[in-house]
């Protein structure tokens, strides 16, 4: 069987989805909206000290590790990782 391509070869490029509330997934996953919430906040930019834990303030630590598994369990949601 061959490979079925999304695109259309249209110049502007495919989209799913048309807003964040239409439902979509990967690898059979269940289909769900776009994740939204304060966990997607950018890492406040400042710079980084000689105090641990590896030169950032534990304020920025906790942000990394809030942002990353936020991003973890999106792309879980998404059918995009496994997770385990």
């Amino acid at each position: 069987m061959p490979v079925r391509h999304l695109s259309d070869g249209n110049p502007d490029g495919t989209v799913l989805g048309q807003s964040p509330s239409d439902l979509i997934s990967f690898y059979n996953a269940t289909p769900s909206p776009q994740r939204s919430g304060s966990a997607q906040a950018a890492v406040p930019d400042a710079a980084p000290t000689n105090a641990a834990p590896y030169g950032f303030s534990e304020a920025q630590a906790q942000s990394i590790v809030t942002l990353l598994n936020e991003i973890r369990a999106t792309l879980v949601g998404l059918g995009l990782m496994k997770g385990a």
